[in-house]
Parts: structure tokens; sequence; C-alpha cells
């Protein structure tokens, strides 16, 4: 379906605010938005009513809502289920919006990727120049950053330049527990533990008392007890006993957030409620290598 120009610019505005207020949606608000004569949306809305992209909501708090048919009109796809897709510019979230397709217009060239957004909800504040962040997204996480480099209000599209993109695998976290995970036994001597750690090439390992995880021990650990003069404690005596778990159903991107909250670089992962294992920063880092 060929739409005018200024009908593409009705339609959005009235999804725009038909999102934001979950309501019918009257004509002087389109036309206080679009810089036009009230009369002229007003016409204009029957020609979209004929089209079938728009029906008339009768009473006091009537106006305009926009159909599914409107959606396709401008190519996005409507569900029942939506979850919001944060949009920032300049660092601070654009509140009502929320992004319906990214889509990458160049990836061959070894310097460049640019692309565009499809955007639900105001973005005649974006300027060239600003700051774009787009995410995470619901699925895999994707946080894509840039500088914005044109808009088409017609389409509601922001042109940008990508400088930065990251995504984190779909898989929980309980998939990245090695099965020949290394541990060290909670009555060694901080000697042999050091030598578990250079032998494994880790710098920490969770430690083990009858089958059972009951801290962390990192190489940190034992510089600060050897530093002190304490050349003669075990390990359990020199370990974190105070150990932040994650459940093995949780995402990377949840274990990302958590070492970043408790300032910490390895997590004992529970499956059922039983500790199994560890995962830390450099696992993380691992599945983001491509070869």
């Amino acid at each position: 379906m060929e739409l005018t120009p200024i009908q593409k610019e009705i339609i959005i505005e009235l999804i725009n605010l038909q999102r934001q207020k979950d309501s019918a949606v009257k004509g002087e608000e389109i036309a206080e938005l679009i810089d036009r004569n009230p009369g002229t949306v007003r016409n204009q809305m029957q020609s979209l009513k004929m089209l079938g992209l728009v029906e008339g909501v009768p009473g006091p708090k009537g106006g305009y809502r926009a159909t599914g048919a409107a959606y396709e009109a401008l190519n996005v796809v409507t569900m029942d289920k939506e979850a919001e897709v944060p949009l920032y510019r300049n660092e601070d979230i654009v509140k009502g919006a929320t992004v319906a397709e990214i889509s990458f217009t160049t990836v061959r060239h070894p310097e460049m990727c640019s692309g565009r957004l499809k955007v639900l909800g105001n973005i005649k504040e974006f300027t060239g120049g600003d700051r774009v962040q787009v995410g995470p997204t619901p699925v895999n996480r994707l946080i894509v950053r840039g500088e914005v480099v044109g808009r088409d209000d017609t389409e509601n599209l922001l042109l940008f330049k990508i400088t930065e993109m990251v995504s984190l695998p779909k898989k929980s976290v309980k998939h990245y527990i090695k099965k020949d995970t290394i541990s060290v036994d909670a009555n060694a001597t901080i000697q042999e533990a050091a030598r578990v750690f250079i032998k494994n090439k880790v710098h920490g390992a969770p430690v083990e008392e009858h089958g059972r995880i009951v801290g962390i021990a990192t190489f940190m650990d034992i510089g600060e007890t050897l530093a002190s003069g304490k050349i003669n404690l075990k390990v359990k005596d020199i370990m974190t006993k105070s150990i932040i778990t994650i459940d093995g159903e949780s995402s990377l991107s949840d274990a990302v957030k958590m070492f970043d909250d408790h300032n910490i670089g390895r997590l004992i992962v529970t499956v059922e409620g039983v500790p199994k294992g560890m995962i830390s920063k450099t696992d993380v880092l691992h599945e983001l290598v491509v070869y």
C-alpha cells in the first residue's frame, strides 16, 4: 500500500500516542505534533479509515485508533506479547519509545558499520551527532551503540554509524560449568593450592570439603596470606566462605550483572539448589571471542 508522506506521518504519530496513552487519540493531538491544521488531519483520517488503517472511537474519550493494517503499512510487525527494547539518546532513555527493528546497511567494510533503527515512539529530538544506544534486546541481549547520522520522519527511522555491539549467548550458565572443574581441598596447604592453580593455569577455584563446595580460594588470597607471613595456613583458613551463587538456569547476562553488582570475578553455579561448579568473568569473555 503506497501512502503519502502526510498519511505516514499521521499514522506514525497515532501509533506512538496510542502506545503511550493506551487509549484513543484525538486528531488535535496529532495536528499539534506534526504542525498541521486539525482540519487537514481530520480529512486525512477519513481517507485512512476508508483504507482500513484507522478506526474511529465514539464518545467524549473517543478519537482514533490504528488498526493492525496500519502496522503492516509501515512494515511493523504487531505482537500479542511485546517486550520493550529501550532506546537511549545521549545516555538518557527515550520515554515511551521502543525499537521495533534493527537493520544493518553496511557490514563488509573493514572499518565501517552502519544501520537503521525503526522506532515506535518519538524520535524528533534526535539530531546528527547524538549518541544512541539500543537494548538489551529480549532474546539475545544485544546492545548496539553508535552515532546518529540522519533521521527519516516519514518512516520513523534513525540512521546511525555503529561503534559498538555486544551480544551474549542464550544458553544458561549451567552449560558453562566444565565437567573437569578444578577444585582444591579445604584441608590442603596454601602451597598445594598454588601448585594446583599453576598446573591448571587458573587464578582461583572452588574449595571442597567432604564432596561439598564450601568456599572459593584465589591467588589473591594466597598472596595476601604469604605477604602477612602466615605460611602454614590451610586453604579453609584463607578461602572466602560467604560465596555468592547463581542458579544454573540464569543467563550469562544475569551473571555479568552479578559480577558488576558484587564486584567479584567468580560465581558458584547451583543446580536445583546444589553447588555444582563455578563460572568466572574469563569464561564469559571466552564466549564473546569469535574464531
